[in-house]
């Protein structure tokens, strides 16, 4: 549920529309609705009454604060971008902060990607996984989630928010809702996952409705996220794997099956101008700059293909940017 809000600024009524618009084509909108919430109340409190977004109100909010990332300053000034050429269509006045200001590396954590020995051990320490009395059934969900997120590419909120009839085990398909782009998309499942799941639902599900969750939690409803993050770690420390409380990530699952992918593709010979974009949908990627940034990090990964991934797809690969790059 969109939680509503007011706004009592000179710009409350542009951004009041600019959000309704958002949500009209789809877009949830709701961290960018709080963003400019913020930015109302600073409005408000530096009495602000000209209804003109100019450059110094604009550069005065945008100012990054001696507490907050670049990359959350940088999440501020795309708001007032967007809010500012909003108001330009309507022949308003505006500033519009610079586009080359915006050019943050959008990727300033560097993912972790495992090796297949390392995903091999994890595979191993989650099938091991002991048997609850508060929670009877997590040694059969986790196992599957773990193999989901690394085999199909899933951010976890994804798998732990699957219905069971959102996994058709007839056609080896998962439906996927609610995604963070809000768009739906199909993901085929390798045969040895299918039987995973058909095991689970044969062994977990039986009776269900098709509207109950794939992954149940003992509570009731749909399995925690956090909660599969914090078994995910304590699967990295039977499998061995040295962490901290800055990674690896249960998301770096994400991020190794793209890197996988790729590196498979490329030593394949596979025309990557034509497999890109399939990897972009199968991820639920709104453009192909993430895909893209996957093809950096093969290549800087896997030294052996560099060569192979310059000579034919160099202009694919982004330039690192200097946060990128430590």
């Amino acid at each position: 549920m969109v939680k509503h809000m007011s706004f009592h600024s000179v710009f409350a009524e542009d951004i009041d529309r600019l959000i309704c618009e958002k949500r009209a084509l789809g877009y949830k909108y709701e961290k960018a609705a709080s963003l400019l919430k913020r930015f109302d109340d600073y409005v408000c409190v530096n009495a602000t009454t000209e209804s003109v977004l100019k450059k110094e109100l604009v550069l005065g909010w945008t100012e990054r604060t001696s507490w907050e990332s670049r990359s959350t300053q940088q999440g501020r000034i795309a708001v007032m971008r967007g809010l500012a050429k909003y108001m330009n269509r309507l022949g308003k006045e505006a500033y519009i902060y610079p586009g080359r200001s915006d050019s943050v590396e959008r990727y300033t954590y560097k993912p972790y990607i495992f090796s297949e020995l390392e995903i091999a051990a994890i595979f191993e320490a989650s099938d091991d996984y002991t048997i609850s009395d508060r929670s009877p059934y997590r040694h059969l969900i986790i196992p599957l989630i773990i193999r989901m997120l690394y085999c199909c590419g899933l951010r976890v909120s994804e798998a732990t928010g699957l219905t069971i009839a959102d996994v058709d085990l007839n056609e080896g398909i998962l439906h996927i809702r609610g995604t963070k782009f809000n768009k739906e998309r199909l993901v085929p499942m390798s045969d040895n996952l299918v039987h995973r799941c058909r095991d689970y639902s044969r062994r977990l599900l039986l009776g269900g409705d098709c509207c109950d969750p794939f992954f149940p939690s003992p509570l009731g409803g749909h399995y925690d996220s956090n909660t599969v993050y914090k078994h995910f770690r304590k699967l990295l420390w039977k499998a061995g794997i040295s962490h901290t409380g800055k990674g690896p990530r249960l998301h770096d699952l994400r991020h190794t099956f793209a890197v996988h992918c790729l590196k498979k593709w490329v030593i394949d010979g596979r025309d990557l101008t034509n497999c890109l974009p399939y990897l972009s949908r199968y991820l639920g990627h709104e453009d192909l700059r993430g895909t893209q940034h996957y093809l950096r990090l093969t290549a800087d990964i896997y030294p052996s293909i560099l060569q192979r991934v310059e000579e034919s797809y160099s202009w694919m690969v982004p330039e690192v940017m200097t946060s990128e790059a430590h």
